[in-house]
């Protein structure tokens, strides 16, 4: 595994790097925002792990910038901000993941062995990777998603990752902690507010208000179901 790490604490890089030797990855460590997204051009890379503050460029603009031409690397984000909005930032410009600091290495490494092997599971099915519904049509190949008709092209990868699991499970309900485990990929210790964020995203962006998709189960969790109209709930 080749991981970039553009983090301008040395201790830090350091901490990483004894961890990426005992685990038997190739890492490459970069202290300045600029000079780790122009290394990031040069290579092709397994997952990217980027500080929020950095000199040069900071880290959200190096995840926007990425997303932005399309690449699809995971990428995990460490910061010291821990608030909901700016995990919400982190997450809208396209993070894979969210880990704050201070952390645990072995944290860091779970992460790692999750956002990579979640993205490794994508390769396209031809049988499984197309979904239709009474309203929707999503293509996990393409990451496609049109709602009667109109196609949505501002659904960050972590938005469209939990549409297209709730839409493959119709009417199914699922808890915060299983919706974290199953699109996040791994059983999540912290938040679970981020499932609420993600969840308020996807309602602002394609539902209307006469039809709703993704219903709110009291208690329980959350589920999608595109026949529920609004005088119906």
């Amino acid at each position: 595994m080749k991981i970039l790490v553009i983090e301008d604490n040395k201790s830090v890089c350091s901490m990483i790097e004894m961890f990426f030797a005992k685990e038997g990855i190739d890492g490459e460590f970069v202290n300045d925002g600029i000079e780790g997204y122009n290394r990031f051009k040069k290579s092709t890379w397994d997952a990217l792990i980027v500080d929020w503050m950095l000199p040069g460029m900071d880290g959200v603009s190096i995840c926007r910038k990425i997303r932005e031409e399309k690449h699809t690397v995971p990428i995990i984000m460490l910061t010291a901000k821990d608030s909901e909005s700016d995990q919400v930032l982190g997450l809208e410009m396209g993070a894979d993941d969210y880990v704050t600091k201070p952390f645990s290495p072995l944290t860091l490494m779970a992460r790692i062995k999750a956002v990579t092997r979640r993205f490794q599971a994508q390769v396209p099915n031809e049988r499984h990777d197309f979904l239709q519904t009474e309203h929707f049509k999503v293509n996990k190949t393409t990451r496609e998603v049109i709602i009667d008709g109109s196609q949505i092209t501002n659904l960050t990868p972590k938005e469209f990752d939990l549409l297209y699991y709730l839409v493959e499970h119709p009417r199914q309900v699922f808890s915060r902690e299983q919706l974290l485990e199953r699109v996040w990929g791994y059983q999540f210790y912290g938040d679970e507010r981020t499932v609420d964020v993600h969840i308020k995203r996807l309602r602002k962006k394609v539902e209307t208000t006469s039809q709703p998709f993704f219903h709110t189960v009291w208690g329980v969790g959350y589920k999608f179901d595109d026949s529920i109209k609004t005088d119906e709930v």
